[in-house]
């Protein structure tokens, strides 16, 4: 193992991110030194990197490292660490991913089993100047606290399809659980990025009946018909949120779907998606992490006049990462996931990978270590 190790340090926002080195920490008692392979730029690393959202409300204090949908090997394990959360055998070589939030573990959320609910959930370790130093996967390194969720991943998975398991794949797995998604129920989704690809392939693995995929970006439309939709809506085509709900409406026999997924960011979508709603439907809002992007308005006598109900996730459980693996072993063969990472960049090339992705010219970026 290394003495030092490089890491993206984040200062502030303008400030293009350097690439620094700190010496490599032992780990303590309980927690594991990660050697990391892959971290890919996630839709809310975006948000935090242009300064839209608060790193405050995260856990941060610049300066920091970014990041969080990542994988990669153990490097070193700390004292009395000899499994997996799952109690799977764990040593030095092996492949893992880590529940990228840290929980209180102490709470009335925490306390009942509902760790992503925990007001105190963080990102980060704090100021990457001071020891582990590694408090980001955008490095070489990446120090899991003591007692963390972390598992390890099976053989059958590339790096490049494990990366993104921690974030928007289990997010995806726990909203549609939170808003119980049921066997032969109809779901529109809104926004063909990450989360709306796996959501799609999510949804139809728990038996949706029809999946409806909403974006702009034909190349978008067409992933997410391989991912399984059953219908698209062209946003160039149906212009306006009265068209676009008219069109789901008639794909459902002018009845609505029982689920909307948001997933664009856009509070001005969630009137939308309540239009979309079938009479005691849910919309399942995960998209809006910013608090830059403003209110939306709408009558709340219509959502209890037609039973309709907006639940909110931003993170999620933490058997829900051993699930998100289960379930790419299972359908590795069936989705064409490595069409999702649309570039590979260097760590020395964060800062252009960060610019190319914010103008669209990537849909999503892998900082290969």
């Amino acid at each position: 193992m290394s003495k030092t190790g490089r890491a993206a340090v984040y200062k502030g926002l303008g400030i293009p991110m350097e690439i620094k080195e700190y010496p490599v920490p032992e780990p303590e008692p309980g927690a594991i030194l990660v050697k990391v392979s892959v971290a890919n730029i996630c839709g809310s690393d975006l948000h935090m990197w242009r300064g839209d959202l608060n790193l405050g409300n995260l856990g941060a204090a610049l300066p920091t490292i970014l990041g969080h949908e990542a994988t990669g090997r153990v490097a070193a394990l700390g004292a009395g660490i000899s499994t997996d959360s799952a109690g799977q055998p764990l040593k030095e070589g092996d492949r893992v991913v880590w529940m990228y939030y840290y929980p209180c573990g102490r709470c009335p959320a925490c306390l009942k089993g509902r760790q992503a609910e925990c007001p105190a959930n963080v990102m980060y370790l704090g100021p990457c100047e001071a020891p582990p130093h590694f408090t980001g996967p955008y490095a070489d390194y990446y120090y899991v606290r003591p007692n963390h969720t972390i598992f390890k991943v099976p053989d059958e998975l590339p790096d490049m399809l494990v990366a993104p398991v921690n974030c928007a794949l289990s997010e995806m797995i726990y909203g549609l659980e939170r808003v119980s998604f049921g066997f032969g129920e109809t779901i529109a989704i809104q926004g063909a990025g990450g989360l709306g690809i796996y959501a799609t392939a999510v949804a139809r693995e728990m038996g949706a009946s029809r999946i409806i995929v909403i974006d702009g970006i034909a190349q978008r439309l067409e992933m997410a018909r391989a991912f399984g939709a059953d219908e698209t809506v062209d946003m160039k085509q149906f212009k306006t949120p009265q068209e676009r709900a008219a069109r789901v409406k008639e794909l459902t026999g002018g009845w609505g779907v029982d689920v909307v997924a948001e997933l664009v960011g856009f509070p001005q979508a969630i009137p939308e998606g309540l239009e979309m709603l079938a009479s005691g439907g849910r919309v399942l809002e995960i998209g809006n992490i910013s608090l830059m992007h403003g209110n939306f308005e709408t009558d709340p006598a219509f959502m209890v006049v037609f039973s309709k109900s907006i639940i909110a996730v931003v993170m999620y459980g933490r058997d829900t990462l051993k699930k998100a693996l289960d379930f790419l072993v299972r359908t590795r063969n069936k989705y064409p996931y490595d069409k999702i990472l649309s570039r590979q960049y260097r760590l020395e090339d964060i800062n252009q990978a960060f610019e190319d992705q914010n103008k669209g010219l990537v849909s999503r970026s892998a900082i290969v270590m």
